[in-house]
């Protein structure tokens, strides 16, 4: 996984900008599919955060073939410890700070509202996909 700074960020042509935590929320209502969905709210824009398969929940009809995956349940703890929460619950509500490439831009890096901490979700992934 990549390790920013914001300084390494804003040289890569990232903009910074921050913004809240309206919910947090994992979810199976899409394609039996186990999701994290962070939903963030700044300034006049919003964005779901997340939104990767983190796990299979079975089809809707055989419950059985359930299984998640340790690289997402590895995310959700990063993200977690990124942004000083203890439980998925404790980041509704929370002031965060957002990595964007500008208007339309996809949000993939998420960081803490004070320190330099930041939580880099797509090459979090790739990383284990390159393996």
């Amino acid at each position: 996984m990549k390790k920013w700074t914001q300084s390494k960020l804003e040289e890569a042509g990232y903009k910074i900008k921050n913004a809240k935590i309206l919910d947090a929320d994992i979810s199976t209502k899409d394609y039996a599919s186990a999701c994290l969905q962070i939903v963030i709210e700044g300034a006049g824009w919003g964005v779901v955060y997340g939104g990767r398969k983190l796990g299979h929940a079975g089809t809707y009809i055989k419950q059985e073939e359930i299984e998640a995956t340790e690289k997402g349940f590895e995310s959700i703890l990063n993200i977690m410890w990124v942004l000083d929460a203890d439980s998925l619950i404790e980041l509704k509500g929370k002031y965060v700070r957002v990595a964007t490439k500008g208007w339309g831009g996809r949000v993939e890096i998420i960081g803490n509202i004070l320190k330099d901490e930041w939580f880099d979700y797509e090459s979090f992934f790739e990383e284990g996909e390159n393996k």
